[in-house]
C-alpha cells in the first residue's frame, strides 16, 4: 500500500515537472518561430508557434550588420570571460577570509556587506564616480567594473559554502604541515568547492553577457568597443528611428521586418548562453542547493 502511494506521488511529481518543464521552454520555441516568421504574417497574425509563411528577412537584415556583430561578440566574450573570473575570484577570496569566525573584525566587515545590498548611492552619484574619478568613459572598464564586478549576494554564497562544506580536520591538517592560507584556499578549498564556482560564475557570466546598460550609460554610440548586447539594442533603436524619419528616403517601412527582427535579435543575443548552460547543469543545480542558508 505504500509502495503504490509512493509511486503516486512520484507520478504526480514527474508530471508537474513535465509541465513545468514545457512552460519553461515554450517562450523559447516561440521566440524561434516567431523570428522566422514572414513580416506580415506576423503583423497580420501574430506570433505563433506554426506560422502560416515563413520568412528569413530578419536574419537578412541581421547578416547587414554583421561585421559590427562579430565585433560585438568578441568584446562580450572578452568582458564575459575576464568579468566573470575576476568577479568570482575576489568573490570567494573575501569569502573565504568572512568564513572565519576568528576574524578579528569579522562582524563590521559582515555589515558593510549586507549594507551594500540594501543601499546604494543611486545612478547619478554612480556615474560621477567612474566617469570623473575612476575616468571608465570610453573604456573596456566601463563594461567590467559597475555594479557587476562583485555582488555582495555571491559573496554570501561562497561564505555559507566554505563553512559548511569545507572539512575542518583537513584545513587544520593542512596549518599542522606549515601550508598558508592563501595555499589552503587554492589547494583545498577551491577544488572542494567546484559546483559553487560553477553556480557563481554562470550566473556572473549571465549578468555579464545580457548587461547593456553599462554600455548605454559608460560608451558613446560610435564606440568600437561595445558589447553585443548593446549593438543589438542600437539596430533595434536604428530601426524603429527610420521608420518614424522614413519621408523623402528610399527606406519605407515594409522593407524593414521591424517585428520580427526583435524576435532575431533576442535569438542571435541569447543563443551562446542558451547551448553553454546544460554543459555546467549538474553543477549549477548541485552549487545553489548546498550554497543556500544551512542551520
Amino acid at each position: 500500500m505504500i509502495e503504490n502511494k509512493d509511486k503516486r506521488w512520484s507520478v504526480a511529481g514527474h508530471f508537474i515537472m513535465i509541465i513545468l518543464s514545457v512552460l519553461a521552454i515554450a517562450p523559447f520555441i516561440l521566440l524561434l518561430m516567431s523570428s522566422i516568421t514572414d513580416e506580415g504574417t506576423a503583423l497580420q497574425n501574430g506570433y505563433s508557434f506554426f506560422p502560416q509563411k515563413f520568412s528569413l528577412d530578419a536574419y537578412s537584415y541581421i547578416a547587414t550588420q554583421w561585421g559590427l556583430i562579430g565585433r560585438g561578440y568578441l568584446v562580450s566574450i572578452f568582458v564575459t570571460i575576464v568579468g566573470t573570473f575576476v568577479g568570482v575570484s575576489i568573490s570567494a577570496m573575501l569569502a573565504y577570509t568572512l568564513s572565519k569566525h576568528d576574524l578579528p573584525g569579522r562582524g563590521l566587515l559582515m555589515f558593510l556587506l549586507t549594507f551594500t545590498m540594501l543601499f546604494n548611492g543611486g545612478l547619478t552619484s554612480t556615474y560621477i564616480v567612474y566617469t570623473q574619478i575612476f575616468h571608465i568613459k570610453d573604456t573596456i572598464f566601463g563594461l567590467l567594473l559597475p555594479n557587476l564586478l562583485m555582488n555582495a549576494y555571491f559573496v554570501i554564497m561562497f561564505k555559507n559554502y566554505f563553512e559548511h562544506t569545507l572539512p575542518g580536520a583537513l584545513v587544520e591538517s593542512a596549518r599542522i604541515d606549515g601550508a598558508t592560507e592563501f595555499k589552503i584556499f587554492y589547494k583545498i578549498a577551491v577544488p572542494l568547492s567546484v559546483p559553487m564556482f560553477v553556480t557563481v560564475g554562470m550566473t556572473s557570466a549571465l549578468s555579464y553577457w545580457n548587461d547593456w546598460t553599462n554600455g548605454m550609460y559608460y560608451l558613446s554610440t560610435n564606440s568600437n568597443i561595445q558589447s553585443i548586447q548593446t549593438l543589438l539594442n542600437n539596430i533595434n533603436e536604428n530601426i524603429k528611428f527610420l521608420q518614424q524619419n522614413n519621408v523623402g528616403t528610399t527606406v519605407t517601412t515594409a522593407d524593414l521586418p521591424s517585428v520580427t527582427v526583435r524576435m532575431a535579435i533576442a535569438v542571435v543575443g541569447v543563443l551562446p548562453m542558451l547551448l553553454l548552460f546544460p554543459l555546467f547543469q549538474r553543477w549549477f543545480v548541485n552549487g545553489a542547493t548546498e550554497g543556500a542558508v544551512k542551520e
